[in-house]
């Protein structure tokens, strides 16, 4: 019985948004009804495949139509369901039903929202079904039902200022990475006449061709896309500012996941790449420079959810400069980063709106004080913050210092310098990363209320319970990490290093070993608070974080620099200018000596984030330009 749970589980979602469509038209009481009964269902099926698959470790396979292989030749669609699958599944599913219950406040003034139902289950259908298939093409059929649900509920609320440009730039960059995934899954066709990841991985264990090459290339550059990887970035920070806040939660804890899922299946089980020195590397400088982009544009912004959404960039860049270690260690630390950035970049999303709800604006010169209103958002808030921001005891700090750890022990073993950079590029961003935390905090929760906002209030119960649950798991998850690595990350961890039960499961016992496919042996990855090195380098963190507040707002004589300084002037266009406002230290613009400074830096940053969408275009031909040309001349 349990092979029909993640068939029933996708099926589900997509049903039910077609019913909502009928039915919830005319009805919110109906449409919501109808959504969380789905969701909740969806995510009892597959909560209820951890024991078979994280705890006893069986493989769940399912054929469509019962289309079973013919003489061992995959000719159906297959449905595979190990703990790797199974590990983001999770994610999706939590992230899902509790958006869903926060939308049930966050969306009660918006209209039509039975259409608002329908792309939200269609939307969690994609991205749980991308997950669990095994088959490459029908992969490409979640991205694209992922893609354009995500369309159009970054455009839902059309009459917001920048809603139809922001879609329309996620429906460009966005196609182009699909389109890339479709041209590199025709080449891996044309290559192995099947479409069965297992029955692929198989076949391509005897080494890559070009067209295998070219086919892994552009394959990888379209889940860049998805993952929001440099330079693929650039459609993100406008969809998530501009979508309702509890479809940007799930941009951030669902369809950029699925990016970064799309690229492990591929990297570790399809292609088994992971051992290649030049895709490591490659991936590894693409997630440093993501990481470190992401952060210094998150400094720079005045708007809450935009900050938001720099930070989702930067901390996907820790998770594939993680998975691209190609060890054990690497892999874990980065599937861990991966399941903290849902927990906490959600929930800080979930803040985010709350405030957006309650108070009508997220521009950071516009609020302060807000602490003295509303006390558990605050809270919730400050757990995300610390949680982003590696600090103990939160979830954060512990994936944060595995991934150090496993860079570090890259950099010593393969003697290459890149990795050297990619420690200290880890370390900067998590300094500014705490930086750029204390700046919100300060702009928006602390310092002086704004007499507008005296009668402000809590936001309702059912869009704090998700943040509760939220702030929960953020503490918990940092807690009881040897819970969290034996049940969820060493499971997972271990079904991408050993592949061959996944071949096995869809093609037959022995076919694995048939097409000489090898396993690894990965051992449980430790973690302890109690590490003294682990405190030397917080408190080091923590000191630098000091001095760069401290000094972050000075210029070169020393002076705090006055929030109404002409010079400021010349940011505007591209900053949002700096205004008068409520606030002790300079507002919202605490490092504005630090953007003086590095005003350069900016300077090309604001020539490449043109707002112009053919640029942007640009930007991601030219990157997968540069991924196929490294695949073609260092992996043969």
């Amino acid at each position: 019985m349990m092979q029909h749970f993640p068939v029933l589980a996708v099926m589900l979602l997509f049903l039910s948004a077609f019913i909502v469509e009928i039915f919830g038209a005319k009805s919110k009481a109906v449409a919501q009804g109808i959504a969380m009964i789905a969701a909740t269902v969806s995510a009892g099926l597959i909560y209820a495949l951890i024991k078979p698959v994280m705890i006893d470790g069986q493989i769940i396979s399912y054929w469509m139509g019962n289309w079973a292989p013919v003489e061992e030749y995959a000719i159906g669609i297959g449905y595979e369901v190990d703990a790797l699958s199974l590990f983001f599944a999770l994610l999706v599913v939590t992230t899902f039903w509790l958006s869903g219950l926060y939308s049930i406040g966050y969306m009660n003034k918006d209209h039509h929202l039975g259409h608002y139902y329908t792309l939200y289950l269609m939307l969690s259908g994609s991205v749980l079904g991308l997950v669990m298939t095994g088959d490459i093409f029908n992969l490409f059929v979640m991205v694209e039902i992922m893609t354009f649900a995500s369309v159009a509920l970054t455009a839902f609320r059309n009459f917001s200022e920048g809603a139809l440009e922001g879609a329309f730039k996620y429906l460009v960059i966005g196609s182009m990475g699909s389109s890339f995934t479709l041209t590199g899954i025709a080449l891996l066709y044309a290559e192995c006449h099947t479409l069965n990841m297992a029955q692929i991985a198989s076949i391509l264990a005897g080494g890559l061709s070009p067209t295998a090459i070219a086919a892994f290339g552009l394959i990888i550059a379209g889940f860049g896309v998805k993952s929001y990887m440099v330079p693929f970035h650039t459609p993100a920070a406008d969809a998530y500012t501009v979508a309702p806040t509890s479809i940007s939660m799930i941009f951030s804890g669902m369809v950029n996941k699925a990016g970064v899922y799309g690229m492990i299946r591929m990297i570790y089980i399809v292609f088994r790449a992971m051992d290649k020195g030049t895709v490591q590397q490659m991936l590894a400088i693409f997630g440093a420079v993501t990481m470190f982009l992401g952060v210094t544009m998150a400094l720079a912004q005045h708007e809450f959810k935009r900050l938001l959404a720099f930070h989702s960039i930067s901390q996907i860049g820790y998770v594939i400069t993680a998975v691209s270690l190609g060890s054990a260690l690497g892999l874990t630390g980065g599937l861990f980063h991966a399941m903290n950035h849902t927990l906490f970049k959600g929930l800080l999303f979930l803040t985010a709106g709350a405030v957006l709800k309650q108070v009508g604006t997220t521009n950071l010169d516009k609020l302060g004080g807000l602490s003295k209103r509303m006390p558990h958002t605050t809270i919730c808030f400050l757990v995300g913050a610390g949680a982003i921001s590696g600090l103990p005891p939160f979830n954060g700090f512990a994936s944060k210092w595995i991934i150090y750890q496993a860079i570090y022990t890259k950099a010593v073993e393969s003697g290459k310098f890149v990795y050297v950079l990619c420690t200290i590029c880890a370390l900067v961003v998590s300094v500014m990363t705490l930086a750029s935390f204390i700046k919100v905090t300060q702009a928006v929760f602390f310092g002086q209320l704004r007499k507008e906002h005296e009668n402000v209030t809590e936001a309702p119960f059912s869009m704090r319970l998700p943040m509760y649950i939220m702030a929960l798991l953020c503490t918990a998850s940092g807690v009881f990490y040897d819970f969290v690595n034996k049940y969820l990350l060493h499971p997972a961890a271990n079904a991408a290093l050993n592949i061959s039960k996944y071949i096995d499961a869809m093609m037959g016992p022995g076919y694995a070993a048939n097409a000489r496919v090898s396993d690894m042996s990965v051992e449980p990855v430790a973690f302890s608070y109690w590490n003294p090195i682990i405190w030397l380098v917080l408190f080091g963190v923590l000191f630098i974080g000091a001095a760069l507040v401290i000094l972050g707002g000075r210029n070169e004589r020393g002076q705090i620099l006055s929030s109404s300084d002409p010079s400021q002037a010349k940011y505007d266009t591209f900053f949002s200018g700096e205004k008068e406002m409520y606030s002790q230290v300079g507002g919202s613009d605490l490092f504005w000596g630090f953007k003086s400074n590095w005003k350069g830096y900016y300077k090309f940053m604001e020539a490449i984030h043109s707002g112009i969408v053919n640029d942007y275009a640009s930007m991601a031909v030219v990157g997968t330009a540069v991924i196929c040309l490294c695949m073609f001349l260092f992996m043969r």
